[in-house]
């Protein structure tokens, strides 16, 4: 007889057999699993065998995307015993770790361009193509999305804040204006700011305050302690190796791709670090548990704009070599700006219709081919 718990999930016994995992872990984790697994080893195998480029790039892309559904299943699933406060705290802390170890093993290369248009990306993906799914498929299925949950207008807020904030090295060093010549000094100095913001948010959710942990994603089966732990450092292990090797692949690609580097990184990088993630948010969507979805998608992309980007201007500054900066085109700039602003309106009624969803999924489609005519890589 399988034991329940208070909230209904059920709590499987321990089973050291590698058979029972598939039990033990529930359908969507076990899948995972498999496939995370099974890519991550072909990487290597690709790697070391001097396979093409190209297929390198394509298989650890997909690799890495099911090693951060790993993470955040692990992630949940320590969460779970800590409450729904510090759950926001621990996804903060992990739900990120694909894009980092990306984003530094690129930086590392050189390529800056891919890293701060992945950063863009991120929250563009999240923000535009992934909330506007999210609203076009539960519209479909439910009608009228109808949502009123507080925290979700608290993530719409702060996104807006902090983009607003990472707009400022923009316009105050562009020629003329007071700053002209000191984008670094003026990002590091809005990292540390945005840095100490965050950190100021985390007594906050921990308390129980309104903010992104105060809704709790449901958890089917309930991991034993060990389990999830071990899994946990074992995806962060793989998303660390597979991030080295994708990267080492990457321009090589780009080049026989012909792919440029502006489209890599706000399209191809930034799906790939979070695609098994925002999947949840769209299932939620279409179970009509929108307040959750909400809250999953926008959070995602508070997260990389209070926490990821600023972490990585001061990690570029300690590496050496190109130094990240908050300076961005006019054109991302203002993609930007106007994901965060759309989304947070459409949010603020509470409520929401598949054609926004669609609408938000048409400007992202544009955005993206706004840079796929950017310079190439040559071969």
């Amino acid at each position: 007889m399988v034991a329940m718990r208070a909230d209904g999930a059920r709590i499987i016994p321990r089973m050291t057999a590698l058979s029972a995992l598939p039990r033990t872990l529930g359908r969507t984790a076990s899948i995972l699993l498999v496939v995370a697994g099974g890519l991550t080893v072909a990487t290597a195998v690709l790697q070391f065998a001097g396979a093409p480029h190209a297929l390198v790039f394509v298989v650890s892309a997909i690799a890495l995307a099911g090693l951060a559904g790993l993470i955040g299943s692990g992630t949940d699933q320590l969460g779970h015993r800590l409450g729904p406060g510090k759950t926001g705290v621990l996804q903060s802390a992990l739900g990120n770790l694909p894009e980092l170890f990306i984003s530094i093993f690129a930086l590392q290369a050189g390529l800056v361009v891919v890293v701060q248009t992945a950063l863009v990306g991120s929250i563009l993906a999240n923000s535009l193509l992934v909330l506007g799914l999210a609203f076009f498929f539960g519209g479909r299925a439910n009608g009228v999305l109808r949502f009123g949950a507080e925290p979700v207008r608290m993530i719409a807020v702060l996104l807006v804040l902090a983009v607003a904030a990472l707009a400022i090295p923009t316009l105050a060093t562009a020629p003329g204006a007071p700053d002209a010549g000191h984008a670094q000094e003026l990002s590091v100095f809005t990292a540390l700011v945005l840095l100490v913001l965050f950190a100021a948010s985390i007594p906050f959710s921990i308390s129980g305050g309104p903010g992104a942990s105060a809704i709790e994603a449901p958890v089917d089966e309930v991991w034993p302690l060990p389990l999830a732990i071990g899994l946990l450092a074992l995806s962060a292990a793989g998303a660390a190796l597979v991030s080295d090797w994708f990267v080492a692949a990457l321009v090589p690609s780009l080049a026989s791709l012909g792919i440029s580097e502006e489209f890599a990184g706000l399209v191809v990088v930034a799906i790939a670090g979070n695609a098994v993630e925002n999947v949840v948010g769209v299932q939620s969507a279409i179970k009509n548990k929108v307040d959750l979805a909400a809250s999953l998608i926008l959070n995602s992309s508070l997260q990389v704009a209070l926490a990821l980007t600023p972490a990585l201007v001061i990690i570029s500054m300690v590496m050496g070599g190109p130094a990240l900066t908050l300076v961005l085109t006019p054109l991302l700039l203002g993609s930007l700006g106007l994901a965060v602003i759309l989304g947070a309106l459409i949010v603020f009624d509470g409520e929401a219709t598949w054609l926004e969803g669609l609408a938000l999924v048409a400007l992202y489609l544009i955005i993206a081919a706004s840079v796929w005519y950017g310079p190439r890589i040559a071969a």
